[in-house]
């Protein structure tokens, strides 16, 4: 049965912050990080009422406990309790109860989330008022310093401390950037990643709060210098912050600023974090029907929230780049809403990637049945591994994919694919409901 939340229990005279890092599996580097100062019980779980909530489905309500056992005076010895049904693994051993040494990698279920333990010496205690919270943090003695970078909008600080591993974008010590790049309005930045035609972009933190009351990390979008001076490239990066800005689903990045500086515009939205579809595939291979399937039934459940806007929006672009799962709960994010038209307006630009695209959109005119088509193709590449225009083919009149010899297509999930890939739009499925519903069937 679940307790009531508790206020983290303070040690009057404690020297001792427990950082608590959220691990990306593969490379081991933090994706988030939660500081406890003056704390001898942190709470892990699902439910929104623990100190550190972690919204994955191997995670238990209420998953572990940690546990300062000694006073800081005596050295601050900390135990790991676990209350999961899934179980907790320290440092690879599964426990119930179990001290708790520095650096110890703590995973919740085999394949579940893991975070790193690690114990510090804090700054001067009268200097409290130099910390403020950071993100997913709850409980009035977490904090995290804020970086000194915000003062100056050209400062590039770079922080000395040693110890910090390679991947580490925060000083373990001081819980400041490692390095800030720029400072562009009031975000820092932390790291390109990535670079377009169409523009760069920065992963960027937020310092003073100004977005969520607290501090966090963001993607910051910056159009190229050369696309500003195309009319049709601004409309297209406008569109996308106007887009977002209206929209509200889990699915879809949040929406948080649009702003212009020295002459160059800029969007603000959630940093997801996770993997896009082309690069899983790419990283780990083909994916089971069942994976594939279940990730395309939730692309339509947002798409069907797209479509059903007023007057109805086209995505225009849907393909494995800009399809992101998220590690949290490995659920579909769709990215990327520069090309997002309304129906019913002026044919425009052919935009779309070659072998998801329909062919009305090809010739300008989007429908939200073009979207639909999308899903054929991914479904092929997720299946396959391979490009979906290696399976297209001359048949009678037109050119279709043909996947016949592939093993994992099953006929009804062939079908599935034959239908939604038609030629003629009032051929295929006309909603992604019913799309939906058709591959919730597959078998």
């Amino acid at each position: 049965m679940p307790i009531s939340p508790l206020p983290l229990t303070p040690y009057p005279a404690s020297l001792i912050v427990v950082t608590l890092s959220l691990l990306e599996p593969q490379q081991k580097t933090p994706l988030q990080q939660w500081c406890f100062k003056n704390s001898a019980l942190i709470r892990v779980g699902r439910a929104a009422d623990n100190h550190v909530v972690l919204t994955d489905s191997l995670v238990s309500r209420y998953h572990l406990e940690l546990r300062l056992v000694d006073s800081p005076s005596k050295g601050g010895s900390w135990q790991v309790v676990s209350q999961g049904t899934n179980g907790t693994f320290l440092n690879g051993v599964l426990v119930t109860q179990s001290q708790l040494p520095d650096n110890a990698l703590l995973q919740m279920a085999q394949g579940g989330p893991i975070l790193k333990f690690q114990l510090q010496d804090v700054l001067d205690p009268d200097s409290r008022e130099q910390w403020q919270q950071p993100p997913g943090i709850t409980g009035n003695n977490a904090f995290a310093p804020i970086s000194t970078a915000q003062k100056s909008p050209t400062l590039s600080y770079t922080c000395t401390h040693e110890g910090n591993s390679a991947g580490n974008l925060f000083c373990i010590h001081c819980g400041q950037p490692l390095s800030v790049k720029q400072q562009i309005h009031h975000y820092q930045v932390l790291r390109t990643l990535g670079q377009g035609g169409m523009g760069t972009t920065y992963l960027a933190w937020d310092a003073a709060g100004v977005i969520a009351g607290y501090p966090q990390m963001l993607v910051l979008k910056q159009m190229n210098a050369d696309m500003a001076k195309i009319a049709k490239a601004q409309e297209l990066f406008e569109r996308e912050a106007y887009t977002l800005k209206s929209l509200h689903h889990p699915g879809i990045p949040k929406y948080y600023d649009f702003f212009v500086e020295d002459g160059k515009k800029y969007l603000a939205m959630e940093l997801v974090h996770g993997q896009d579809l082309e690069k899983c595939i790419y990283t780990t291979g083909p994916v089971t029907p069942n994976q594939a399937i279940a990730w395309m039934i939730q692309t339509c459940d947002i798409l069907e929230y797209l479509h059903s806007q007023e007057p109805p929006l086209i995505h225009r672009d849907i393909k494995p780049a800009n399809l992101m799962v998220r590690n949290s709960d490995n659920r579909i994010v769709v990215l990327d809403f520069g090309a997002v038209k309304e129906t019913g307006t002026t044919p425009g630009t052919r935009i779309g990637a070659e072998g998801y695209c329909a062919p009305e959109q090809e010739r300008g005119q989007p429908l939200t049945q073009s979207d639909l088509y999308a899903i054929g193709p991914t479904l092929i590449f997720l299946l396959t591994g391979e490009n979906p225009f290696k399976f297209y083919r001359p048949r009678g009149r037109n050119f279709r994919f043909d996947v016949a010899s592939v093993p994992t297509i099953t006929p009804q999930l062939r079908e599935i694919i034959d239908r939604t890939t038609e030629p003629l739009p009032r051929d295929r499925y006309q909603t992604a409901r019913e799309l939906a519903i058709a591959l919730a069937t597959c078998k």
